[in-house]
């Protein structure tokens, strides 16, 4: 053939120079016919093997999550048996130190069923300091303004007791306050040392509540109280009081103050020099108090222990919360005691 009988492509009335040729577009277009055989989901069973990879995964996740519960649940149960065991073993501990030593038992903050300063906790860790051989002398180191006649009533006598079992010499330190039912405790020590400027007495009995009744008329409120006894509603706030239960209350705290007053007289004998103040409820500094009678020289635990025992080395028997009771506190103590308190109506006695 002639190349005078070939055709040319740009003689064509529709030859564009710019589009590509067939055989160019072919070839542009293998390479992406290949690429989509092979991507993901193109290939045969593709459908199987993604449901098989979905159920795997979720019954990993079934797995962890059932592990998870488990690990919190033995968690639980561990938590819960670490309170029991130290429920049953909340009292102080015996050392049975052979070295001598002056042993200290704290008396902090309000004295108070349930509270630190607790007949229960304070009576076990004195005769925890008491049994000890190694213990030379036990000393009260207090800073409370005071709290329940019965549980420092408790304390009295448990030291009381343990001094005539024991033979061994009492001694109270007082830090910040010493006033109401923590002197009542303190009355039991052989000795009490101060500071001079430490608050110390406050030696009688209240009983403190609110009377709601002229308001309660104000605002047209009707107190709708049902009893079964004549003083079954005695107390209550929302409720008058009549000159019969007026006069019940005061001779009942006069009974508990007379009882305040002769803990006090026992305990300090001689050495009181007896005001017609001194049993009226006023407190004094340190001071005042060693020239009353109510304390006999200023002192620190530091200089009792060193000066008056003669044993420098001080151990602390003081029972105190551990780390369990503290949360079980948290968790659930102290949510019923915030409610048992809201619900009582009856003033406490201190």
């Amino acid at each position: 053939m002639n190349d005078s009988n070939r055709t040319d492509p740009s003689d064509h009335p529709d030859f564009d120079p710019d589009r590509p040729s067939a055989q160019q577009t072919r070839a542009q277009t293998a390479p992406e016919n290949v690429a989509n055989r092979n991507a993901p989901g193109t290939e045969p069973g593709w459908e199987r093997a993604t449901l098989e990879k979905l159920a795997f995964a979720a019954l990993n996740e079934q797995k962890a999550t059932r592990r998870w519960k488990t690990f919190v649940r033995l968690s639980w149960l561990a938590f819960f048996v670490f309170l029991v065991w130290f429920a049953m073993h909340r009292g102080a501990a015996t050392s049975n130190v052979s070295a001598p030593h002056t042993a200290v038992v704290e008396i902090k903050g309000e004295i108070a069923d349930g509270a630190d300063a607790s007949a229960e906790f304070v009576n076990a860790a004195l005769r925890a300091a008491f049994e000890d051989e190694g213990a030379q002398a036990v000393v009260l180191l207090i800073n409370s303004p005071g709290g329940s006649p019965v549980q420092a009533g408790m304390m009295n006598d448990e030291i009381v007791r343990l001094k005539a079992k024991h033979k061994k010499p009492v001694y109270a330190v007082v830090g910040e306050t010493c006033a109401s039912a923590a002197y009542y405790v303190a009355a039991s020590a052989d000795r009490i040392f101060v500071d001079k400027a430490s608050i110390v007495g406050s030696i009688g009995v209240l009983m403190d509540g609110f009377g709601f009744t002229g308001l309660m008329d104000k605002l047209g409120v009707e107190r709708r109280l049902m009893t079964a006894g004549e003083n079954k509603g005695f107390l209550d706030p929302f409720s008058p009081q009549t000159d019969k239960q007026r006069v019940y209350a005061q001779a009942m705290l006069d009974q508990i103050h007379q009882q305040f007053i002769t803990v006090v007289k026992n305990g300090r004998g001689k050495r009181l020099k007896e005001t017609p103040e001194m049993f009226s409820g006023l407190f004094w500094t340190g001071q005042q108090a060693i020239e009353l009678g109510l304390a006999d020289q200023l002192g620190s635990l530091d200089y009792v222990a060193r000066e008056i025992v003669k044993t420098e080395d001080i151990i602390d028997y003081t029972r105190r919360d551990n780390v369990a009771e503290r949360l079980a506190k948290k968790f659930g103590a102290a949510i019923g005691d915030g409610a048992i308190r809201t619900l009582k109506t009856i003033p406490a006695i201190r």
